[in-house]
């Protein structure tokens, strides 16, 4: 018997798994927040004595280096990543016995092209692959981007993706569950997964570098490739060199006086609360980032890398969910933060901030008043449809393009509201007249908005 438990990272749509028998059990991909590891195997009663990497990840910061330290284990990492920390080598059609009365063992399988030396691993019942651990190789639906490594390697990558998908789905059992690590809104997925779950033959059915021919495959993907949020550029280096452990402790208390000090001096000050909340009334020159959204993905792209963090929260429980998925992509420690509301974080006399928010209904009715209209979303969503006449600049570049923002009042849109309200935020820090459309772009056309697609 065997058992395999997911663990989801959903802010970075990333998932880490847990797999063993009776007694002892391998962690795969763990998150830098290893106590819910722990407590997995925990509950399983099982001893982890194996921690294994398919990568050196270059969107999180890994727990695995601690985990393995904390716990014992043997740390499995590809023989091909350069790494500076102890560790155990593997190559391809090595096996390592996880649970010996369960008949459980895993065998690497090189599977290169989201990274050169990315390894997948099946994991074998009595000699039968039941599972493999794809990492960013084959995905649901989809693969793992070939581009974050060195634009020289992307093309070479992006076939050996192919070949290596191809290999998986040969030398595997049609049953065999497929379990990657990105997929589920990562950005080191190259397009977004099609479903939770899904098999080899499943894959073979469906999945473009199964069915397609590798030059139509290739020029697709590579046609297909986005954005690459500029915090990636850390985490590979930080996971080479061996992360240091977290520290999930309260960071210091900032009061009205502190909070507005760190303003004056050019730090970033960041409110948690939902959008509605923050548009409503708000310390002026904060920006918000919604705790319930893609926080650590959207505050590491943005936020100038090393600039101090001071988190502003509803309660204790918001601030503490915050710290945990920030230290994932490696925002280690808050400057300092506070809880309550924003007149708690105002200074005394000292006005809140809001502005206005809308539908893009209302927006068809002001657009011929001349007001801007802003488009973050990015390249590759606009070039499906944009509104006529509205300008772009997508959310992550705003901060350092917020100069190409033509005067007047700006109305600005993404595709469902979360990334318009962080720019709306940026906007109205900034000083100008801003209205934030918090609306499906579904509804540009009811709208009556002028779409085009050039």
């Amino acid at each position: 018997m065997f058992f395999v438990d997911t663990i989801e990272v959903a802010g970075l749509g990333n998932r880490s798994y847990l797999a063993g028998g009776e007694r002892t059990a391998v962690a795969i991909d763990p998150p830098r927040d290893i106590d819910q590891v722990i407590a997995a195997a925990a509950r399983r009663g099982v001893r982890i004595s194996h921690v294994v990497e398919t990568h050196v990840h270059n969107d999180y910061v890994t727990g695995g280096l601690e985990l393995a330290r904390v716990t014992g284990a043997d740390y499995l990492v590809p023989a091909g990543a350069r790494v500076s920390f102890p560790r155990t080598s593997v190559h391809d059609g090595d096996r390592a016995e996880i649970d010996a009365a369960a008949g459980l063992t895993l065998r690497a399988l090189a599977t290169p092209g989201h990274t050169p030396h990315h390894t997948s691993y099946a994991l074998e019942d009595n000699g039968t692959a039941v599972a493999v651990f794809t990492g960013g190789s084959l995905l649901i639906g989809t693969v793992g981007r070939p581009d974050l490594v060195e634009p020289r390697l992307t093309e070479h990558l992006a076939r050996a993706q192919y070949a290596s998908a191809h290999r998986l789905a040969t030398e595997l059992p049609d049953d065999t569950a497929v379990l990657p690590t990105h997929g589920f809104g990562s950005f080191c997925s190259s397009s977004q997964a099609e479903g939770e779950s899904t098999t080899i033959g499943k894959e073979k059915a469906s999945n473009d570098a199964l069915t397609r021919d590798v030059d139509a495959f290739v020029a697709d993907l590579l046609a297909g490739l986005d954005d690459i949020p500029a915090y990636y550029a850390h985490m590979g280096p930080a996971n080479a060199t061996g992360p240091a452990p977290v520290d999930l402790t309260p960071p210091a208390v900032a009061d009205a006086q502190q909070i507005a000090a760190r303003l004056a001096a050019g730090e970033w000050v960041v409110d948690l609360r939902n959008r509605v909340a923050f548009a409503e009334g708000h310390v002026a020159g904060s920006f918000n980032f919604e705790a319930e959204g893609q926080l650590a993905t959207y505050l590491a792209w943005l936020i100038p890398w090393g600039k101090p963090v001071t988190l502003l929260a509803e309660s204790a429980e918001q601030l503490a969910d915050a710290q945990r998925e920030l230290v994932r992509v490696g925002i280690d420690r808050p400057a300092a933060a506070a809880t309550g509301e924003p007149r708690d974080w105002a200074r005394e006399g000292e006005a809140l901030s809001s502005f206005p928010r809308a539908t893009f209904a209302t927006l068809a009715e002001r657009i011929r008043d001349g007001v801007v209209v802003l488009d973050v979303r990015r390249a590759s969503e606009r070039s499906a449809g944009f509104i006529e006449g509205s300008v772009h600049i997508p959310v992550h570049a705003l901060p350092r393009r917020i100069h190409e923002v033509p005067e007047g009042q700006v109305w600005v849109h993404c595709a469902g509201g979360m990334r318009a309200a962080i720019a709306a935020s940026l906007l109205d820090a900034a000083g100008r007249d801003v209205v934030a459309v918090d609306d499906s772009f579904d509804a540009v056309g009811q709208a009556g908005l002028a779409v085009r697609t050039d």
